[in-house]
Formats: structure tokens, C-alpha cells, sequence
């Protein structure tokens, strides 16, 4: 879509719309690439109202940081659903080119390392739920692990857990979770290359001893779903989604480890930040030249996370599994894994930019990657249509579920929106809800929430989100991704 020229200011940013839902803030002082964001005005003005206010905490100032991030390439990114992270933006994205004395920062991974969604695809529809729906909550709630310190069935020792963070999802299919099968439908097949556990320190290895097959807390959950409304009748033929139909999906990352991997290489990385000469503009913002010694080992232990967080995920689609055979039934087989993807890593990827192949480093940090039809890291029975993007909601709204786009490969190093993003803090939320009354009013609404906290209820009622329809509609106005399917939950597992 051609630009409206439309421009929105606050104090000393302003904002150009080069096209629809798609607005860049030009390259000053120590940028050295501009910064785009993605939403429309409403979203817009958001982050521009936080810079009146003199917000300390501020996505628009993280976005400028992070073009100032020496060897970043095109442009500091920012999905629709973004809001301040610690360092990076939420819903942000940065390539960077090693051959440029590109740099890796924890900030563009975060803490949570890997945190993604699964989601799988039942035979059911959503009468069948209906009829069983406090029974399958209660089946599904005695068998996933939820909550701070959650533990699991699987107790590893440390040469397991060695295992673990070098073979990822692959570990948990031979022990009986899950199907091979499933890891044609993961990204990266479940397994990241170039992970070394020596790189990964023995407090965060030990602190994952009984993690494996756990969601954890805060915005974590497991949430039966029914297709609501389908928007791409050829993308969801393809995706194996029909209207009326029940879906699982898992929101969860690496626990206890990737918050250890992230806090043991804060230190380190800031060390390297002062070694190089790269300035330290936030805290988590720190980072080592991709190529340098402590750049390749925080790599090699992000790797490692990763495959924990594979691992994680491709337990808690066995124990769904588990729970929806003695609720309804259900063979394994009957519930495939339609897709797994990221939304919190780092990755070597390649991409054309100004018409030239490049071996860049792209960070995501709550951002999903997105490719688009055609790709071969796409699987097959998908690549025509492109990847399948899992948008979480909130546990009293929509999730959806995109395809990536040509547009994406393009524009966003083929990424997307992963959520709906927060617009108030969760102590904000705990000053205006009670875990108690977020229940029963979901539940009036017909939806049954499981939790192990009320207090972790009401810090994610779904008021502290912004309109996940307004987001993902954001995206697809600007190309970068295209409507699949809405969601709607009927339970949600809250961690």
C-alpha cells in the first residue's frame, strides 16, 4: 500500500506512516538505522503518550537503542503488540551482520529463552467440550504441572539434563513423550544446533532438574480452544482447521534455566560491552561482537536453552494428550501437532536485503518468526501457504492463528506479532482485579480458568492486554501476515 504521509509527534520523536500500518522514526543522533513500528493509530499514540508522560520505562526510546546497536541491518523493528521490555521492546526485532561487527545482546532474547507456543489439532468439536468441560479441566489441571517452582514427573540427573539442552524435543520423544512425527511440525524441528551445556552454568542446569513437562507462571498457560471464524479457506485446509473445531494450545519456554542463562550472561556480557567499546544505554541492553569469544558462548548457551524449551513443550503435548484420552477417549494419533514456534531467540538466518543475500543474526524478542509461502524451513504440507504464526490472546479473549507472508521475508526478516501485548503492568492489574472476581466473570462468560494463584489470575486478567483483533488486524493491513483462524478459549490452564 502506498504511504498517507501521515506523521504523529511527542516532544522529540515523530512518526511517518510509509504505509499502511507501518510507521518509521527516522535515524538521529546515535542511530544508525531508523526504527519501524507496526499498528495502527491507536496503537501508535499508546507509545507515544508513554513519552509525554516521561515514562521511564518506554518501548519508543528501547526501539531507538536498539538501532543504535552497532552492525544492525535496516532497521529496529517493533510488532504491533509492542510494549517496554527489559532493554529490547517487547514484540521487537534485530538483525545484525557478524561480517559488520554485529553484536548479540541478551535484551534480544530476554529471560524467558524459547518461550513459544504449540498448538494441537483434536478431532473434537466444541460440544464435545461442552458436554465434559468441567471434567476436562479438572483432567487437565491434575496433569500439567502449573505454577512457581512447578515440578514434573521426569526427574533428570545432570548428564540427562546435558542431554536435554543438546538434543531438545528428540530427548523427550524417546522417553515416551510424544511421536517422531510431531518434529516434522516444530520450528527447527525441535533441535537447535551449535548448543554446548559446558556454556550453560551448573546452577542453571541444576535448577532443571524437575522443570521438564512443566508450563511455570506468569503469562504461561494451557488453553482449549474452538475455531471461531475462519478467514483463509485454502491456508486452513492446509493447516487441517475447520470451523467448530477444538484446539490445544501450550504457551511456555524454558523455566528455571533460561531465566539462569539470561542472568549468569548479564554479567559477562557487560563485561564484554565494556572490553568492545559498545555503550550500555539499559542495563539488559549489554552484548559481545557475535564473533568474539563471549558472543559465540552466549550464543551456544541460548542454543541450549532453546532445546530445553523444545523439550518442555513437547511434554506438555504428551501429558495434553494424556488428559484428553481418559476424558474423551482419544487415541495419540488423533491429535497431531499442528505447529510449535518461538517467540523469545536469537538465530542465524538468511535473508535478502537491497537485492543481496546475507548470513545475518536475528533476534526476536516476542516476536514470532513468519515466514512466508514457498520457504524451506516452511514444512511441506504448509510451504504453499506459508508458516502457520500462533498468536496468543488472553485467557478471556481471542488467539489466533496467521500465515506469514511474502511481505514478511521482505519488511520484517520474516517476523511477526506473538501476542497481544500488555498495556498495564502486573502490579498495575493487581491494584484493579481480583484473581476471584476474573474468574467468575469468565466463567459467566462460559469460559473455566484452573489456576494455581489467584494472584497470578489477576495479574493476567485480560483488561491488562491490549485488543488482540486490533493487533493481528494491524499486521495484516501491513502485509506482514495474513488472517487464518480466530480462536476462542473454552478452558484455560493458568500457570
Amino acid at each position: 500500500m502506498t504511504s498517507k504521509n501521515r506523521t504523529l509527534r511527542a516532544k522529540d520523536y515523530q512518526l511517518t506512516e510509509v504505509s499502511d500500518c507501518r510507521w518509521r522514526i527516522e535515524a538521529t543522533g546515535d542511530m544508525l538505522v531508523p526504527g519501524e513500528v507496526y499498528g495502527d493509530e491507536t496503537i501508535l499514540e499508546a507509545l507515544l503518550a508513554d513519552v509525554d508522560e516521561a515514562k521511564e520505562w518506554n518501548a519508543l526510546v528501547q526501539i531507538r537503542n536498539v538501532a543504535s546497536l552497532p552492525g544492525i541491518v535496516s532497521a529496529s523493528l517493533a510488532m504491533a503488540d509492542v510494549h517496554p521490555g527489559y532493554g529490547f521492546p517487547i514484540g521487537g526485532v534485530g538483525a545484525f551482520d557478524p561480517a559488520e561487527g554485529g553484536v548479540v545482546t541478551v535484551a534480544g532474547v530476554g529471560f524467558d529463552v524459547n518461550c513459544g507456543v504449540r498448538t494441537l489439532r483434536t478431532p473434537l468439536v466444541a460440544a464435545d467440550v461442552e458436554a465434559q468441560k468441567e471434567e476436562l479441566a479438572d483432567a487437565l489441571f491434575r496433569t500439567v504441572p502449573a505454577g512457581v517452582g512447578s515440578t514434573g514427573e521426569l526427574r533428570l540427573s545432570l548428564p540427562e539434563v546435558d542431554e536435554v539442552l543438546v538434543r531438545g524435543a528428540e530427548f523427550a520423544v524417546e522417553r515416551g513423550y510424544g511421536r517422531p512425527e510431531d518434529l516434522v511440525f516444530v520450528e527447527e524441528g525441535g533441535r537447535m544446533a551449535g548448543a554446548d551445556p559446558g556454556a550453560v552454568s551448573k546452577t542453571a542446569r541444576e535448577r532443571q532438574h524437575r522443570q521438564v513437562g512443566t508450563l511455570g507462571s506468569g503469562n504461561h498457560y494451557l488453553e482449549v480452544q474452538v475455531v471461531d471464524s475462519i478467514f483463509d479457506a485454502a491456508a486452513a485446509a492446509a493447516y487441517g482447521l475447520a470451523e467448530g473445531q477444538v484446539v490445544i494450545s501450550i504457551h511456555t519456554g524454558s523455566r528455571a534455566l533460561g531465566h539462569q542463562i539470561g542472568t549468569d550472561y548479564l554479567k559477562v556480557l557487560e563485561q564484554a560491552s565494556k572490553k568492545y567499546g559498545i555503550p550500555i544505554r539499559e542495563r539488559e541492553l549489554v552484548g559481545a561482537p557475535i564473533e568474539s569469544p563471549e558472543g559465540r558462548r552466549y550464543l551456544s548457551a541460548v542454543s541450549a536453552g532453546m532445546n530445553c524449551a523444545f523439550a518442555n513443550r513437547q511434554v506438555l503435548g504428551a501429558l495434553a494428550r494424556r488428559a484428553l484420552r481418559r476424558v474423551f477417549g482419544l487415541a495419540e494419533e488423533r491429535i497431531e501437532v499442528l505447529y510449535e514456534v518461538a517467540h523469545n531467540n536469537v538465530k542465524f538466518e538468511d535473508h535478502e536485503v537491497e537485492g543481496r543475500r546475507r548470513r545475518l543474526l536475528v533476534h526476536r524478542k516476542g516476536a514470532t518468526r513468519a515466514f512466508g509461502p514457498g520457504h524451506p524451513d516452511v514444512p511441506e504440507a504448509y510451504r504453499a501457504v506459508g508458516q502457520p504464526v500462533l498468536v496468543g490472546g488472553t485467557m478471556g479473549t481471542a488467539s489466533w492463528i496467521l500465515a506469514g507472508t511474502a511481505t514478511a521475508m521482505q519488511q520484517t526478516f520474516g517476523s511477526a506479532c506473538h501476542g497481544a501485548g500488555r498495556h498495564l503492568s502486573r502490579q498495575q492489574s493487581l491494584k484493579k482485579w481480583r484473581g476471584e472476581q476474573v474468574v467468575r466473570e469468565l466463567e459467566s462468560r462460559g469460559i473455566l480458568i484452573r489456576a494455581p494463584s489467584m494472584r497470578g489470575v489477576a495479574e493476567e486478567a485480560p483488561g491488562a492486554y491490549k485488543d488482540v483483533d486490533v493487533v493481528v488486524d494491524s499486521m495484516e493491513r501491513a502485509g506482514v501476515s495474513r488472517k487464518v483462524a480466530r480462536l476462542r478459549p473454552l478452558v484455560c490452564v493458568k500457570g
